[in-house]
C-alpha cells in the first residue's frame, strides 16, 4: 500500500518540498560551477620548456574531434534524458532527483579538481610549439634555454593545461555515473548470470574511452594525461553514485535511499494507527470480560458502597 501511495510523488505534488530538503546541496553545487569558472580565469602554471624538450611537444595543430560544448551534451543532458524518460514510465520522483543531482555533483566535482591540476602543473601540449610558436621560427632565452613565446597568449595559455585532460574526465564522470545507473536499473548483478546486461554498463565506458583516445590522436593531450582524467572522472562517479544509490549488487540496488527511507516512513505511519485500534479493542473486551468474571458476593458489595 505504501509503495502505492508513494507512486503520488510527483514533480508537481512534492518536488517543491524535495528541493527545500536539498537546498544547500543545490547551493554547493552552484558554488563549485563558481569555483570552476574562477579556476579557468587563472594563469597556470608556466613549466619551464627548453630546446631539447621540443623533440615531443612539436606535434602538429590540430582541431578537437569532440568540441568542447559536445561535452556536456554527452556527459550531462543524454544522461538526464535517459533518467527523464525512466521517471515518465515510474514516477519515481526520488530516483529523478537524486540521479539528476549525483551526475551533476560528479561532474563539477570532477571539474574543479580536474582544472585546479590544470592549473598548479602547466604541463604544455603535444603541440606546445606551434602554440608558442605559430610562424615555425623558435625563440629561446640564451641563457636558460626556455622559450621565448609569441603566439596568442590565450593560445599560450591553454597550451600549459595539458594534464590532466578535461575531456577524459568529463567523460568518465558523466557517463561513469550512468554505467553505474544502468546497472543499477537493469540489475547487472543479480547473480543470474546474463551477462548481455554488462554490454548495456560498459557502452557508455566504451564511449567515454574513445573520446579520450580521441584527445591523444588530435595530439592535445599526452597518454598520461587521458589516463590520469579518466581515473578522476571514474572514481569521482563511483563516490556520487553511492552517494544517493545503493552498490547495484544489492538487494535493493535499482532504487535511491531515499525511496526506501520514504518508504519506511510512510509504512510506519501506516501501521500505527492500526496498532492503536487493536490496543483500544483489547482493552475494551478485558473491561467486558473483567466485569462478566466478577462473582456473586463481589457484586453485592459493589452495589451496598454505591447504596
Amino acid at each position: 500500500m505504501a509503495d502505492i501511495l508513494l507512486a503520488t510523488h510527483t514533480v508537481k505534488s512534492h518536488g517543491k518540498q524535495l528541493l527545500r530538503t536539498h537546498i544547500h546541496d543545490w547551493i554547493i553545487l552552484l558554488l563549485l560551477a563558481v569555483i570552476d569558472g574562477l579556476l579557468n580565469l587563472i594563469e597556470p602554471f608556466h613549466r619551464f620548456v627548453g630546446r631539447d624538450m621540443m623533440t615531443d611537444l612539436s606535434y602538429p595543430m590540430k582541431g578537437n574531434t569532440v568540441p568542447l560544448l559536445a561535452v556536456p551534451v554527452y556527459a550531462v543532458i543524454f544522461p538526464v534524458i535517459i533518467f527523464t524518460v525512466r521517471y515518465l514510465r515510474r514516477r519515481d520522483l526520488y530516483d529523478l532527483h537524486h540521479a539528476i543531482l549525483g551526475i551533476l555533483y560528479s561532474v563539477l566535482i570532477t571539474a574543479v579538481i580536474t582544472d585546479a591540476i590544470k592549473d598548479a602543473v602547466g604541463r604544455p601540449r603535444p603541440n606546445f610549439f606551434w602554440r608558442c610558436f605559430p610562424d615555425g621560427k623558435a625563440v629561446y632565452d640564451p641563457i636558460t634555454t626556455d622559450v621565448i613565446c609569441h603566439g596568442d597568449k590565450s593560445v599560450i595559455k591553454e597550451g600549459h593545461k595539458s594534464f590532466p585532460s578535461g575531456h577524459s574526465s568529463w567523460s568518465f564522470a558523466g557517463l561513469g555515473f550512468l554505467a553505474w545507473y544502468l546497472s543499477g536499473k537493469i540489475q547487472a548483478f543479480d547473480r543470474r548470470g546474463h551477462v548481455a546486461k554488462l554490454c548495456i554498463v560498459f557502452l557508455p565506458l566504451l564511449c567515454a574511452a574513445l573520446v579520450a583516445i580521441s584527445r591523444v590522436d588530435d595530439y592535445w593531450h599526452h597518454w598520461q594525461d587521458v589516463f590520469t582524467g579518466g581515473s578522476i572522472g571514474l572514481v569521482i562517479a563511483s563516490f556520487c553514485y553511492l552517494q544517493f544509490f545503493p552498490a547495484p549488487y544489492e538487494l535493493d540496488g535499482w532504487g535511491p535511499h531515499a525511496y526506501f527511507h520514504t518508504l519506511a516512513e510512510m509504512q510506519r505511519e501506516s501501521q500505527t494507527p492500526t496498532r492503536m485500534n487493536s490496543m483500544t479493542q483489547l482493552v475494551v473486551q478485558g473491561g467486558v470480560d473483567m466485569g462478566g468474571d466478577e462473582s456473586p458476593e463481589l457484586q453485592e458489595m459493589e452495589k451496598g458502597r454505591r447504596h
